[in-house]
């Protein structure tokens, strides 16, 4: 695969879950505390299981394609190390402190939890915004 390909997929996906991030950030995980606390178990079931479909392909494929574009792509500079850094994060974001909200939240309501869910959430926010910036940059610059 080409370095413009394979940088061009990687702001693809980078765009996509950034895209997704902020909805979730700003809309969804918010909404949550909105939710009927006799009806929050099956509501966090369904937005587990639906949720799911929409993000870990794309995550997986995502973090695939930034250890490809940090091997191949080793000409571009630090910023791909940045960009699979940034990934890197991510990941451990999610599974160190959105995964343990989301566990507690398959209980029931929580708003404790619920709060915490939406300010942590940020760092992926942020994280996925800052990677998305830097590919659409090195794209911009190696096009």
């Amino acid at each position: 695969m080409s370095l413009k390909l394979l940088l061009l997929l990687n702001f693809g996906l980078a765009a996509y879950l950034t895209g997704l991030i902020w909805t979730v950030q700003v809309v969804h995980y918010p909404s949550f505390a909105q939710v009927a606390p006799e009806k929050f178990v099956a509501f966090h079931q369904q937005h587990s299981s639906r949720i799911s479909w929409v993000v870990m392909a794309p995550m997986v494929l995502e973090l695939g394609l930034a250890v490809w574009l940090a091997w191949q792509g080793r000409a571009l500079g630090a910023a791909v190390w940045w960009g699979l850094a940034l990934a890197l994060l991510i990941w451990a974001a999610t599974f160190f402190i959105s995964v343990p909200f989301h566990n507690r939240l398959a209980h029931g309501y929580d708003y404790v939890a619920i709060d915490g869910l939406v300010r942590t959430n940020w760092v992926r926010t942020l994280a996925w915004t800052t990677r998305a910036g830097l590919l659409g940059w090195l794209l911009w610059k190696h096009l």
